[in-house]
């Protein structure tokens, strides 16, 4: 794993624990990464750790509803994350498998997976372990609520559903994944819908988290709102 190499800036605490949740699209990754950078902090964006979950069920074959098999999987599962300045890689069973995770299939297997308890339970086990020494950003779906219940600031990002989506679609294109913005609206709707109702850790606010709706915000906006909140504790 690489030493994360940005230099702490400001008078900040080096060893807050943040958490930022919000739906998907909702820009939770993009000022993670950047309020991460600012701070000196770990980075840890654990949709890409149950997407990671979604592709090794798919290599190996494994049907989601095969449950017996998930748990298999998992015992002999690899996944970690090598910090670099210009940002992290998420590698699964020595494979560099950052892009391949962001593709559509992928998507929709993730939000499904992440509904099977023993995953959860394998995932949340290795997202505390890293956050136990501090100086972490976590981005997700119930950071706030069940992963990290403690953290020192809790920031929950919505937006609408055709921002949300031109967003997506605009990174998809960048990597070259061809989809149309129609197909990524219904995929957004269907993974909201499944977020918000699954019995296991579903998407909901904190009670003490911090609501911003980035809708008409440019991101420094969002960046500095957050900042002055975290600076000004």
């Amino acid at each position: 794993m690489k030493e994360n190499v940005n230099k702490f800036e400001g008078n900040m605490k080096k060893n807050f624990v943040i958490a930022i949740d919000g739906p998907a699209a909702s820009g939770k990754s993009t000022i993670a990464k950047l309020l991460a950078s600012k701070y000196g902090y770990i980075y840890i964006d654990t949709g890409a750790m149950y997407r990671a979950c979604a592709l090794c069920s798919l290599q190996n074959n494994i049907i989601i509803d095969d449950i017996k098999s998930i748990n298999k999987m998992l015992l002999n599962i690899d996944i970690h994350i090598d910090y670099y300045p210009t940002g992290n890689k998420l590698i699964l069973n020595g494979n560099d498998v950052s892009q391949r995770i962001r593709e559509s299939d992928i998507s929709k297997l993730s939000s499904q997976i992440a509904t099977i308890a023993s995953v959860r339970e394998k995932m949340v086990e290795l997202q505390r372990k890293i956050a136990d020494n501090g100086g972490v950003i976590m981005d997700g779906r119930d950071i706030g609520t069940v992963v990290l219940p403690k953290a020192d600031f809790k920031f929950f990002l919505i937006a609408d559903t055709a921002t949300r989506a031109k967003r997506r679609f605009e990174e998809l294109s960048e990597k070259n994944i061809a989809i149309s913005l129609e197909d990524v609206e219904k995929d957004l709707l269907w993974r909201d819908e499944n977020d918000r109702t699954r019995k296991l850790s579903p998407l909901k606010k904190a009670d003490d988290a911090i609501e911003i709706n980035n809708s008409k915000m440019s991101i420094n906006e969002q960046i500095i709102i957050i900042d002055k909140i975290i600076e000004g504790q």
